[in-house]
């Protein structure tokens, strides 16, 4: 299935849920943000977030410095 990550057209697996897609595209969950169509998805519920065909999923990680 197609979705679009951070603004690029990705394809992912079906049974592909936020978790997964956090643990490929990101180096540490410790801080991240994640959208899916608009709505910030707390990391709790990350797991029990799938995802379909056509979903917007934005990833915002942070980072320290001075």
């Amino acid at each position: 299935m197609k979705i679009k990550i951070n603004g690029e057209i990705k394809e992912v697996d079906q049974n592909t849920n936020l978790q997964k897609l956090i643990d490929r595209y990101c180096e540490s969950n410790k801080r991240v943000v994640a959208e899916v169509n608009g709505i910030v998805v707390q990391s709790l519920s990350w797991a029990n977030t799938p995802l379909k065909d056509g979903d917007e999923v934005e990833i915002v990680s942070f980072v320290g410095g001075g």
